[in-house]
């Protein structure tokens, strides 16, 4: 038996305790109805179904990235978005973003290794600051996704923010071929956030209301943008960004309408993929599956 899943989920939960029925990371979060439009742009690179022609429906899923549901949205500086692609024929597909380019974490190990150490950091009563030095000073490999928080400022709106997909894929083609992609959510209304002051005026769940005020005005939509690696880009290490100039194709519109409760259920499994979408050899990608397994195995019985 591999034991390591539910170790990491143990130390996730020793973050802020165990909150029964939630998710283990990103616990708070609200489900949306959306349709996607495929551009075909991707079509000659890739039989995935969800990047050819014609709408689709999809569910969207927006939160903070803590393990406390109750934290207020301006103490969860990283958001994230995950899309369930629905495909006809009753099939799904997941695409997990965040607001940072990279992971902090380049294997499952030094996953666990890093939480335990902000256990230990936290034990010894030192502040935030201080956590993220430590972490920096031991784990080199986190450097990039620590500055990347740093520098988070509080989003607007859910609909403002820019979502990285941190992990590289493979598209494959009709005719065998295959390409190392990243996938990234842009979105239509333009990054906008908000100064510290601004959101500590506002209500511990101001982005959930923001989008309800949002779609009473029309859908919030994103561009699916599909990033081509090159042969030097690395696929197996979530910790390092592709060069910003690297070629990209619009592969279509993500259009949310309304809020929808959860689908009992759900689960956005990154590794959940259909043929024309292959996983890289990213370590912390092939983990989540497990990872994720344990997480809902754990909520779906109440605790």
């Amino acid at each position: 038996m591999n034991l390591l899943p539910n170790e990491a989920i143990d130390s996730i939960e020793g973050l802020s305790g165990i909150h029964a029925g939630y998710r283990r990371a990103h616990a708070r979060g609200v489900c949306y109805r959306a349709t996607f439009h495929p551009s075909g742009e991707a079509a000659s690179m890739t039989t995935a179904a969800h990047l050819q022609g014609g709408q689709l429906d999809a569910i969207v899923r927006f939160s903070g990235s803590s393990t406390d549901p109750a934290l207020a949205d301006l103490l969860s500086p990283a958001k994230g978005m995950a899309v369930q692609f629905q495909i006809p024929g009753g099939k799904t597909t997941c695409l997990v973003g965040v607001t940072v380019p990279v992971f902090f974490a380049r294997t499952p190990e030094s996953f666990l290794d890093l939480v335990r150490a902000v256990h230990k950091a936290r034990a010894g009563h030192l502040s935030m600051l201080d956590i993220f030095k430590e972490v920096a000073e031991h784990f080199s490999e986190s450097k990039e996704s620590l500055l990347a928080v740093k520098r988070l400022l509080p989003p607007a709106s859910y609909a403002t923010n820019r979502y990285y997909a941190i992990h590289a894929y493979y598209l494959a083609g009709p005719d065998g071929s295959t390409r190392p992609v990243k996938f990234e959510w842009l979105p239509d209304a333009g990054l906008e956030t908000l100064s510290l002051k601004e959101a500590a005026s506002k209500p511990t769940e101001y982005l959930e209301q923001e989008m309800q005020e949002r779609l009473l005005r029309g859908p919030a939509s994103f561009s699916l943008s599909i990033i081509l690696g090159e042969d030097e880009d690395p696929t197996n290490d979530s910790t390092q960004a592709w060069p910003d100039h690297r070629e990209r194709i619009h592969a279509g519109r993500l259009d949310i309408h309304e809020a929808i409760k959860e689908p009992s259920g759900l689960v956005m499994d990154p590794t959940s993929v259909v043929p024309g979408v292959e996983l890289s050899d990213d370590p912390i990608l092939l983990f989540r599956r497990a990872a994720y397994n344990e997480s809902y195995r754990r909520r779906s019985i109440g605790t």
